[in-house]
């Protein structure tokens, strides 16, 4: 799929797959690494480890498909493969059930990868564990998935993933140090939140009973919203001198319903209270709005719904702080 934008819309540029070897079902789970000089490759498979250099128009490829004749050990699903200080990892799920994160190095893009063992390890916790790897401002991070949400509605498994992600470190060596399971560690807010501006309502930390729901003009809104529901938005930087308004743009079919800002907790400091009126239906949006008193410097912001009617209060496209 190709766009101008990483928002969209995407299209298909080749009304086929760029990769399909009949006689298996190998060709899932694909990544793409550029390398320094600009070759740009492709890594994907299960069971096996398969990669291509593609073309400089990123959809066709050049030379032939090569399958690893040495697999990294333990190698499932989901290769992830990057450079770092002259070092080329390829970190992936590894052996299922259940699944960890492995690693191995090379001192080339296409191998032999040296295994060297897991960024996590399995658990019982974990079912999947396809990674993604990134530097962000000074700091390295793992991203992956974890099931915590799904275990806290039903024991039975279902494939309703969440992502995590964890700090991590890499040794003078280039070898990465281990990191605990998602939910063992702790990841400090590396930017506070601004609230000066546009904020698309589905934008959370946290959102207890909330649904997102995508329009014909490709925008998303926050739906189904029951009462006493809420959502938090995590760090929330309203500056020395405080907010002094708040403005939702509200779609609201009949009730009247209530939006209660709160500060770090759903039952903390009520710092004001937005009067949802009907707009006439649930597809018409307007500019609602209230005054704000107390709310200075960092806290975690929660948006706590209140209606007469129990269900489907209204919608919200944004919200932003004066």
């Amino acid at each position: 799929m190709v766009a101008d934008s990483p928002y969209g819309p995407f299209k298909d540029p080749l009304n086929k797959p760029l990769v399909w070897q009949k006689e298996h079902w190998d060709d899932i789970d694909p990544t793409v690494f550029i390398d320094d000089d600009g070759q740009a490759y492709m890594y994907w498979g299960n069971p096996n480890v398969y990669y291509v250099k593609l073309n400089e128009d990123m959809i066709s490829y050049s030379g032939d498909i090569v399958k690893l004749s040495e697999r990294p050990k333990h190698y499932q699903e989901g290769p992830w493969t990057y450079k770092r200080n002259g070092h080329y990892y390829m970190a992936f799920a590894s052996t299922c059930c259940p699944e960890g994160i492995g690693y191995a190095m090379s001192n080339t893009p296409t191998g032999p990868w040296e295994t060297k063992g897991y960024i996590m390890r399995p658990t019982e916790k974990s079912r999947g564990n396809h990674p993604g790897i990134i530097d962000y401002k000074g700091n390295s991070y793992v991203f992956g998935l974890n099931y915590d949400l799904l275990r806290r509605e039903t024991p039975e498994h279902r494939e309703r993933r969440s992502v995590s992600v964890a700090k991590m470190t890499y040794n003078p060596d280039g070898t990465i140090n281990e990191v605990p399971y998602w939910s063992e560690t702790k990841l400090e807010q590396i930017g506070f939140f601004n609230p000066y501006r546009k904020v698309q309502a589905v934008t959370m930390a946290w959102g207890y009973g909330l649904k997102t729901e995508e329009s014909a003009n490709n925008k998303m809104y926050l739906t189904h919203i029951d009462n006493n529901e809420y959502l938090c938005v995590r760090g929330v930087d309203f500056g020395a001198k405080g907010a002094k308004e708040f403005i939702v743009n509200a779609a609201c079919d009949s009730m009247e319903g209530l939006i209660e800002i709160r500060l770090d907790g759903a039952d903390g400091p009520l710092v004001g209270t937005v009067k949802v009126k009907p707009t006439g239906s649930s597809d018409i949006y307007e500019l609602m709005s209230c005054s704000i008193k107390g709310a200075k410097q960092i806290h975690d912001l929660y948006l706590c719904f209140k209606g007469k009617k129990a269900n489907d209060l209204f919608k919200l496209d944004y919200w932003e702080f004066k």
